[in-house]
């Protein structure tokens, strides 16, 4: 910047420009003088001539200083004008500026205002939707948990069911546990279906041979006898074939078994004269039954001919509940003379009450004719009592002699 009285140009303004260029001019006119003089060396004549040169300069440079004072009058004017306008152009950029600050703050506003209503209706809607949402998924929480405590009492269950299914595999594993487990469940049903005193467990028959179970049934056909037979290990043959071949073993070793369950049991258990001319052989799975009477119903029709009856656990309750009926119907019968005494004894109860009914009908009759007697005293009384009242003033006629009917006592 260059202060030249109260102005102030910079660097770049046109005055400062031109005053610059007209001074390296005139600096470049001397230096070229002075080189000019030392090499023309010090003769009048050059000195003339650069002292005319010198003049010459010397108008070019006051005609060249009156042109900078006619710049620099139109600079400033120019300068002036530029500043009124670049002042007009401030203040119209400015009402520009406040009017355009002005439209967009209403605009920010009107943005703000619609963002707020937007996220209002935004806040509303992700409100509901997320209670909705909360709601479905605390209910499927719910149904979760309920399936998963479903979940674990079935693993539960079915941890139990496996321990129980290895228990019953050790069981079935040894001959002797076998026959332990079909005793029990002939028990176990026996004891369901029949009065506990129709039977007997681990009867004792005459021949020494101890029965299963031993239902005393009346004659006929008289007490008969259920043994329990498990032909496990044939079976398990039959299951484990893989072949024809091995099939065909499987279920001759399997009818072998089962034949000779029947023999031991039409031998030992059917004694004349002291039980049934048949018995029961209960076996205690339902597959071995279903396999028995499906592919060798020649054995089933042999043990009918033995009159050893085969039976399962579910045909095993049928035929227990023919019992009971059998059972019920023979202890009717033998309580039938009780029933007569006890009718005989009931008429002679109800003679009696007849004949007390009659006695008591009776002293009703007496006890109703004397309350008419009394009534007929009564009403005489007081006919006597009301001609008392007119003594002195009336005659007294005299009554008719009637007979007053005396009060009995009645008769207990």
């Amino acid at each position: 910047m260059i202060q030249i009285g109260d102005q102030t140009y910079a660097f770049d303004d046109p005055v400062v420009i031109g005053i610059g260029i007209g001074a390296a001019v005139t600096l470049l006119v001397l230096i070229l003088l002075i080189v000019t003089v030392r090499r023309a060396g010090k003769s009048t004549q050059a000195v003339e001539y650069v002292a005319g040169q010198v003049g010459r300069l010397a108008q070019d440079i006051g005609v060249l200083n009156q042109g900078q004072h006619t710049l620099a009058g139109s600079i400033k004017t120019v300068s002036e004008q530029q500043a009124s306008g670049q002042s007009q152009v401030l203040q119209n950029m400015e009402q520009r500026l406040a009017e355009v600050r002005q439209q967009m703050t209403e605009q920010l506003h009107e943005s703000q205002r619609r963002s707020s209503i937007a996220m209002s209706e935004m806040q509303e809607r992700m409100k509901d939707t997320l209670s909705g949402s909360a709601e479905k998924t605390t209910k499927s929480l719910t149904e979760l948990q309920e399936r998963l405590a479903t979940i674990d009492k079935a693993q539960t269950n079915i941890e139990k069911l496996s321990g129980d299914v290895l228990s019953l595999q050790d069981i079935l594993s040894n001959k002797q546990r076998r026959g332990m487990f079909g005793e029990i469940q002939l028990t176990d049903i026996v004891s369901k279906a029949l009065p506990a005193d129709s039977y007997a467990l681990q009867a004792t028959l005459s021949n020494g041979k101890r029965a299963d179970c031993l239902i005393h049934l009346p004659n006929p056909p008289g007490p008969i006898v259920i043994d329990a037979k498990f032909p496990f290990e044939s079976y398990e043959k039959l299951a484990a074939a893989e072949n024809p071949e091995q099939q065909k073993v499987a279920l001759r070793d399997l009818a072998a078994a089962v034949r000779k369950h029947i023999k031991d049991i039409s031998d030992r258990y059917i004694i004349d004269g002291e039980t049934a001319d048949g018995a029961i052989m209960f076996l205690p799975s339902e597959a071995v039954y279903a396999e028995l009477h499906a592919r060798l119903p020649e054995v089933v029709r042999e043990g009918f001919a033995a009159r050893v009856w085969i039976v399962s656990p579910t045909t095993c309750m049928a035929t227990l509940n023919t019992m009971r009926a059998i059972l019920k119907d023979a202890r009717m019968r033998e309580q039938t003379g009780a029933i007569r005494k006890e009718l005989a004894l009931l008429g002679g109860d109800v003679d009696r009450l007849v004949t007390r009914v009659g006695n008591l009908d009776r002293h009703f009759g007496q006890a109703a004719k004397d309350i008419e007697d009394i009534k007929i005293s009564a009403e005489k009384a007081g006919k006597r009592a009301n001609r008392l009242d007119n003594f002195d003033f009336a005659e007294i006629t005299p009554e008719p002699d009637t007979k007053v009917v005396p009060i009995l006592p009645t008769k207990t």
